[in-house]
């Protein structure tokens, strides 16, 4: 059987779990993710992980943070004052807010902390600064 190597596409059933073993993402009862190797589709740390894989074959890949989501970013956080939110927003801690930027482009944050005059929030991904495992098995390759 061939190897999966860049140019590929394959499908493949997965499961992610942080290193406290909680499962983050899972294929599980859903179709398999289908993406090229080496079209930067997904997590670099995944890509590299299905590389010389073959169809049926079952393996577990441990991926640094910088290989996913990369670091926690401090420049990611902001600081803004409630007298800028609408007033009728009650924020709390762990909410999802939608922030635009110049030009149009509206990106997610998270409320990470309420004080009385002002709230932190977080654009991060929600991954960002951990380490991840996927239990990988190839279920499909298809060579270019």
């Amino acid at each position: 059987m061939a190897k999966i190597k860049d140019g590929d596409t394959v499908k493949v059933h997965y499961k992610g779990t942080l290193d406290d073993g909680k499962v983050f993402d899972s294929s599980e009862n859903k179709n398999p993710l289908e993406f090229t190797v080496g079209g930067g589709q997904i997590i670099p740390g995944f890509e590299k992980g299905v590389v010389g894989m073959e169809k049926g074959e079952k393996k577990t890949v441990k991926i640094p943070c910088e290989q996913a989501y990369g670091p926690i970013r401090p420049d990611a956080m902001a600081e803004i004052k409630k007298a800028e939110l609408p007033k009728e927003m009650k924020p709390e801690v762990g909410q999802l807010l939608q922030m635009g930027k110049e030009g149009g482009q509206v990106f997610v944050v998270q409320v990470i902390k309420v004080t009385d005059d002002s709230i932190t929030v977080d654009a991060n991904h929600p991954l960002a600064g951990k380490d991840l495992t996927f239990e990988i098995e190839v279920a499909e390759v298809t060579s270019k």
